[in-house]
């Protein structure tokens, strides 16, 4: 793609120009005793709804790590920057983060080209990059490498729990919308790879790419009607999904159609519809207000204390990345990058939505996701007929890891 052959570019020319920089006499991390030093990069003036509520949790659980007496005695402190939604400015920031700050680790990432630039910097510069977001699976196999692990369930593994449900439809003719951008190339190549396994009498008879955050909601919904599908399924988000929701209900095209729609579950997504979220859509998402498991009780009512406000999926992922990071810090020999490498493979913590491990054959993470039915109740959108599907239940066998994913 044209944005990653630009990163990419940047990053090998950026990379070599930050490691000039003069040493600053501090140990990685801070320095024996110290504070241990996260670097932080995230989207947060591009994309406020997901990471203004990943950003506070992630404080709640760095306060929580702390107020319990931080990793062997050292707080953990953490260094944010915006990258703005641009792979180039995260790239110039990763540098300065581990050249000029110090920092033990990088973490962040929630656009998927944004996150595959950091983690080609992290391979080039052996910097451990603890990924909270980026869904592409390519962070984790055609472009994985041995510093970078992932925490989210993935397009593959979230496309695999929607066409368990998707196969159930009489649906035959489908039609597919997605942003044009590593995330939403890699779920739609997904779902139909996937669908077509488990139904192989399935056509998809168009597909829609649009820009990110640039739909034209008219002309994208009048071309998905023109093909005529029985079935949709729909991988934007944000202000893309809303204009896509609103045309697609003017212009009747969810009408008898069935709806199949990564992420759209998630509070961030359905709350700015209002009473217009659509109904009887099969979504993943987070019905944050229904989860009374112990663990997410408490993180619930912690985040309110904190915050006077109802966690997002959003604030899920920045508290359980530091919960995540702070697992490995204990586990690990030494504060440098070798040793919290190898404490990052096969790590187990327990996470917001049950136990989770890092599986060492690609640093992908089990974390899991809801999948149920969007419904309106109180003139908002929630889900209804939900379940918890395990991320483990939802990789390949490590056999077929070893395939996708380069060696070494």
């Amino acid at each position: 793609m044209g944005e990653w052959s630009v990163a990419r570019r940047l990053l090998l020319g950026g990379a070599a120009a930050t490691l000039a920089l003069p040493r600053l006499g501090r140990a990685q991390g801070g320095g024996a005793g110290g504070p241990i030093r996260i670097g932080e990069i995230n989207s947060y003036s591009s994309q406020p709804a997901f990471l203004q509520p990943y950003r506070n949790a992630w404080t709640l659980a760095a306060e929580q790590v702390n107020a319990a007496g931080g990793i062997k005695g050292r707080p953990l402190e953490t260094l944010h920057r915006d990258d703005a939604g641009k792979p180039e400015d995260a790239v110039r920031l990763a540098g300065e983060l581990v050249n000029a700050e110090r920092v033990a680790l990088l973490s962040g990432g929630f656009l998927s080209n944004v996150g595959l630039a950091i983690a080609d910097f992290a391979n080039q510069n052996k910097r451990l990059f603890v990924a909270s977001e980026p869904l592409t699976d390519a962070i984790v196999w055609g472009r994985g490498n041995a510093y970078t692990f992932r925490l989210r369930a993935s397009t593959y593994m979230q496309s695999a729990m929607l066409v368990e449900e998707a196969a159930k439809l009489p649906a035959k003719r489908w039609a597919t919308v997605a942003p044009n951008y590593e995330y939403g190339q890699s779920a739609v190549r997904w779902f139909k790879e996937l669908l077509t396994r488990a139904k192989p009498d399935v056509q998809f008879v168009a597909e829609q790419f649009p820009a990110l955050g640039r739909i034209d909601a008219g002309a994208t919904v009048q071309a998905l009607a023109a093909a005529n599908p029985e079935a949709i399924f729909n991988v934007t988000f944000g202000a893309d999904l809303t204009n896509f929701v609103r045309q697609g209900a003017t212009r009747g095209l969810f009408e008898r159609r069935s709806v199949v729609s990564l992420l759209t579950g998630e509070p961030e997504y359905l709350d700015p519809l209002q009473d217009e979220a659509p109904e009887g859509w099969i979504v993943t998402g987070y019905p944050w207000e229904q989860i009374n498991t112990p663990e997410h009780a408490a993180f619930r009512e912690a985040y309110r204390r904190r915050f006077n406000d109802y966690p997002r999926l959003g604030s899920v992922v920045g508290y359980d990345t530091v919960m995540a990071i702070a697992a490995m810090l204990k586990k690990a020999s030494a504060v440098e990058t070798e040793p919290m490498v190898a404490a990052m493979k096969g790590l187990q913590f327990q996470s917001v939505f049950g136990p989770v491990e890092f599986r060492a054959v690609d640093h992908q993470s089990t974390m899991g996701a809801f999948v149920g039915r969007t419904v309106l109740r109180n003139g908002k959108g929630t889900m209804a007929e939900w379940r918890y599907a395990d991320g483990k239940n939802y990789l390949p066998s490590d056999e077929v890891v070893r395939t996708l994913r380069p060696q070494g």
